[in-house]
């Protein structure tokens, strides 16, 4: 986490993931997503969203057989 990181909302975080704010919410709750504390207020750092989504992707049929393909 960069300290220069913008802080997105909790529902700021649940539009740029396509979700709901409950799901945000229970990513918190069980922990599946650093955050930070701000005395109530939640707030989750861009770089933390960024490396959930990454963390997250499934990569492609074509992308895993091009991977193992062999060399002749």
């Amino acid at each position: 986490m960069n300290t220069s990181d913008r802080l997105l909302t909790v529902e700021e975080t649940a539009e740029r993931l396509g979700t709901g704010v409950r799901f945000v919410r229970r990513l918190i709750a069980e922990r599946r997503i650093r955050y930070v504390k701000m005395g109530k207020p939640v707030r989750i750092p861009e770089s933390v969203l960024a490396e959930y989504i990454e963390a997250h992707t499934v990569a492609s049929r074509r992308d895993m057989r091009s991977r193992y393909r062999r060399v002749a």
